[in-house]
């Protein structure tokens, strides 16, 4: 009986150690089973791809060039000026460019530009936008877009002293330089008009050409500000004509503008028509007004 109870006894703890590593076994096989739909669901969750398919096409390859490249100018002080010395450029359009790239998480590359040729690198894509004192116009929204002004300027002229011009009415019979491309030949004869001071006869302001206009004033065209302030001072033009604050470098000794301001020109950044990159420049400009940081780049660059 004795030898019959410790057998069975034996045959007992057998099972209960078979039943133990079983349900030893069960856990892992549960967990096994659990891990790819843990792993299903992590791949479910949106990537940084994903993310970046609402970035219009234009940006996108901004951002994967690494470089966004903005047409400037490189000899209009407090704008975009380009150091002969160190290369360097400065102003209150190259500090938003400066914003611009930093918003897209890029470099920037600088073009310089004149009047006549920035619309031109805009639309053969060789620059991504133009921060060059572009003056926003209805016919000029047609062709490109414009973000919010972020600054206003006027049109002057710009005399030697010793030509005797000191206004409007003795600029009348005068030659002026102006830059090809540029509105301020227009302005100034829709000036002379409005002072009454020549008829007008003729003068339709989606046709006026710089070229062929002689009413009261001549003009003679130049592809950029420091070649018509060499020609004002060789006298192959009585007068220089263009925004006041691009004319400021050029008013040196012997030189004054003349008592008149006129034709408000409004600057903002031009980007190829309905891109992605105009939505971009434009929140950029719209949130730096805000804050006030346009006002304060204004104020450093002595342009307040």
């Amino acid at each position: 009986m004795k030898k019959r109870h410790i057998a069975l006894l034996v045959v007992l703890a057998m099972l209960m150690g078979l039943l133990a590593a079983c349900g030893a076994g069960e856990a892992p096989a549960e967990e096994t089973a659990e891990q790819p739909e843990a792993q299903a669901a992590e791949t479910e969750t949106p990537d940084a791809p994903e993310a970046t398919e609402e970035v219009a096409a234009d940006v996108q390859a901004v951002i994967d060039r690494g470089v966004l490249r903005v047409g400037v100018k490189n000899a209009v002080v407090g704008f975009g000026y380009e150091d002969p010395l160190t290369g360097e450029y400065s102003g209150l359009e190259i500090e938003l460019a400066k914003a611009l790239a930093e918003k897209l998480g890029v470099d920037v590359e600088f073009t310089a530009v004149t009047a006549a040729t920035r619309t031109e690198l805009l639309d053969s894509g060789d620059i991504d936008c133009v921060l060059a004192t572009f003056t926003i116009t209805d016919e000029r929204r047609e062709s490109w877009d414009f973000t919010t002004p972020y600054y206003t300027d006027h049109v002057t002229v710009l005399v030697e002293d010793a030509s005797g011009i000191t206004d409007l009415e003795s600029l009348v019979g005068a030659t002026v330089g102006v830059s090809s491309g540029s509105t301020s030949a227009k302005s100034l004869v829709k000036a002379l008009i409005e002072a009454g001071l020549i008829s007008g006869d003729g003068f339709d302001e989606e046709t006026f050409d710089p070229a062929t206009w002689t009413d009261g004033v001549s003009f003679r065209q130049y592809d950029d500000y420091p070649t018509i302030s060499t020609a004002l001072s060789a006298g192959e033009v009585d007068a220089f004509c263009v925004d006041k604050s691009i004319l400021a470098i050029y008013r040196t000794e012997g030189r004054s503008y003349i008592d008149a301001e006129f034709a408000p020109q409004e600057y903002g950044i031009a980007t190829t028509k309905d891109s992605g990159m105009s939505a971009v420049a434009e929140e950029l400009v719209s949130d730096l007004l805000a804050d006030g940081t346009i006002s304060a780049l204004i104020a450093d660059n002595g342009l307040d």
